[in-house]
């Protein structure tokens, strides 16, 4: 396993070591703590960027891999790697940490230090989960990352914080447990295989794609639905998404940014990563009642926005139609709705991290989100109702802006497979155009009802910066996606390779795998290609078969029956 750099290493742990220096400040010296912390989060997302050179375009395998044994019973390694779906994921999560201490800078006055003490943390699991390649370390991560949130929540959210902050942590727990049986239950199936077991995941990926370990239906059924709905519920999908509104809410305006931004996007990460590659036929099988379940989450969570009085709980409710959108595209098993699920996690993040941002900024100035104490408010805040109206165009997919590409791109490749799924998930297009307009004009037009409106300040110089900055991403992203989606399209053709078997299908699976005599041949054949690589090495030799079509998103726009040649490409 080549280490190249310790990067991933330093990109993962920095934060945690540089918040270290926090502690060493006075409670009560608030600004060089923000001072502190907006350098520390800035350095981070300065590092993520160096990730970009060095991960190449058009490999669909891991890169940048870092190994070292850690547990010898059980065999537990530090394994890292990034490919180009989780490098932008990466990058999301340092950019909006930036950005949700820099939108902290007033709003929090008490308990300042632990606050950004706890930011820093949620990013090192958050990084962490995106560049695991360890089922146990992926795990660990996935729990360390519900400490942090829970404190932001509980400590600096509103009103009700404490049950919001209870509920996301029992939500997230109950499929988290779920998880932890299924990598429990993965691992005991390759010590039939591997003296002893293994919990690196590309090991296990080809283990299953070999046919070494063998699983019947419902074996796989199970499995698949125990990562599965730890991953639904954190998507979170209809319906398990009742803890998001009064999570979103009660949260302060960073945890809002970070929990919609990033902590939504590792459920929709982990169905690419370890439902699909890991379970393919039961991802089939499972495929029509999740895309239902999808389409409903698109429809309902627009519904339920368009009649909502509080405009946090509007925006929360925009994320649960938006993601339906993004586990749409990964079940329609297209290239192309696969890219588009991946950029659509990304503008997501941008722009309803920008609303979330925008609303947090009236909130300060009103300290209420009920839509009807507001009213007229471009005539007192005209630079805020520009961006707001910006952002807003964005997240309702206006075409040139990054909202656009995604949804486009899923419901074309969902096109492809099922036209009737695309056709009812279009509805959801138009519902969000309503209810963002809708909201926009009750908000910032007509005559101001309530005095205090009349006095309110416009976006401060600090304010104008984030908004901007998160305006020219959101533009960026929508005229240059051939920047993302040439990066992500081999990883996602990678993903579609791995759920093909290598070995026939029976009518009937065999009742256990070490009954199974193709099973005992293949887990000998695979014992013998493991035993002539070196010790330190659990990855074995992969060729991908990556057509055209990955490494041109335009191909798929063709007709599906023409044919693409295939390019091999061979990763020692």
């Amino acid at each position: 396993m080549p280490h190249g750099s310790y990067l991933l290493t330093i990109v993962i742990f920095f934060p945690a070591a540089a918040s270290l220096a926090l502690l060493l400040l006075r409670a009560d010296d608030h600004l060089w703590i923000r001072r502190l912390a907006m350098t520390i989060a800035t350095v981070e997302f300065l590092f993520s960027l160096l990730l970009i050179p060095k991960v190449q375009i058009g490999v669909g395998g891991y890169q940048l891999e870092e190994f070292a044994k850690w547990i010898n019973v059980p065999p537990i390694n530090y394994h890292l790697g990034l490919d180009g779906i989780s490098l932008f994921l990466v990058i999301l999560t340092t950019f909006l940490t930036a950005v949700s201490v820099l939108a902290s800078w007033n709003s929090i006055q008490h308990r300042v230090k632990e606050f950004f003490v706890m930011l820093l943390m949620l990013e090192v699991g958050v990084v962490g989960v995106f560049l695991s390649l360890d089922l146990f370390l992926f795990f660990l991560f996935w729990e360390v990352m519900l400490i942090p949130m829970y404190f932001l929540i509980g400590i600096w959210g509103h009103e009700r914080r404490i049950y919001a902050a209870v509920k996301f942590v029992l939500y997230t727990m109950a499929g988290s447990i779920l998880m932890l049986v299924g990598i429990i239950w993965l691992h005991n199936l390759s010590a039939s295989v591997m003296p002893g077991g293994t919990f690196d995941l590309p090991t296990i990926q080809q283990m299953l794609q070999s046919g070494a370990i063998r699983l019947t239906s419902l074996e796989e059924m199970y499995l698949f639905l125990a990562f599965f709905l730890a991953f639904a519920i954190k998507v979170p999908l209809f319906p398990f998404h009742t803890w998001l509104p009064d999570a979103h809410v009660e949260a302060p305006t960073a945890g809002s940014v970070i929990l919609a931004g990033i902590l939504l996007k590792m459920g929709t990460y982990g169905m690419i990563r370890f439902c699909l590659p890991l379970f393919p036929n039961a991802s089939h099988r499972a495929a029509p009642v999740v895309a239902t379940l999808a389409i409903i989450g698109i429809i309902y969570g627009a519904l339920v926005a368009l009649v909502q009085p509080n405009l946090k709980k509007l925006v929360a409710y925009s994320s649960v139609s938006h993601l339906g959108f993004v586990v749409l595209g990964i079940f329609a098993f297209q290239n192309i709705s696969m890219q588009g699920a991946v950029f659509q996690m990304l503008a997501h993040g941008i722009s309803t991290g920008a609303l979330f941002l925008l609303v947090g900024m009236l909130y300060d100035r009103r300290h209420t989100f009920e839509i009807s104490e507001y009213g007229g408010l471009a005539t007192p805040m005209p630079k805020l109702a520009a961006f707001f109206l910006f952002i807003a165009l964005s997240s309702l997919g206006l075409p040139m802006l990054n909202g656009f590409v995604g949804e486009f791109l899923i419901l074309l490749g969902t096109y492809q497979a099922h036209w009737n799924w695309s056709a009812w998930a279009a509805t959801g297009v138009i519902l969000s155009a309503c209810y963002l307009l809708w909201s926009y004009q009750r908000v910032f037009f007509g005559e101001v009802t309530v005095e205090k409106n009349r006095t309110l300040p416009d976006a401060s110089v600090r304010e104008k910066w984030i908004l901007a900055t998160m305006a020219v991403i959101t533009l960026w992203m929508g005229v240059s996606s051939p920047f993302f989606t040439r990066r992500f399209a081999a990883p996602s053709q990678n993903v579609l390779d791995q759920m093909q078997r290598q070995f026939p299908q029976e009518a009937q699976a065999a009742p256990s795998p070490r009954r199974n005599e193709q099973a005992n041949v293949a887990a000998a054949d695979f014992r013998g290609r493991l035993a002539s690589t070196p010790a330190q090495t659990p990855a074995i030799n992969l060729q991908l078969v990556i057509p055209n079509a990955a490494r041109n998103p335009l191909l798929p726009f063709r007709s599906a029956r023409q044919p693409t040649s295939p390019v091999r490409l061979t990763r020692p």
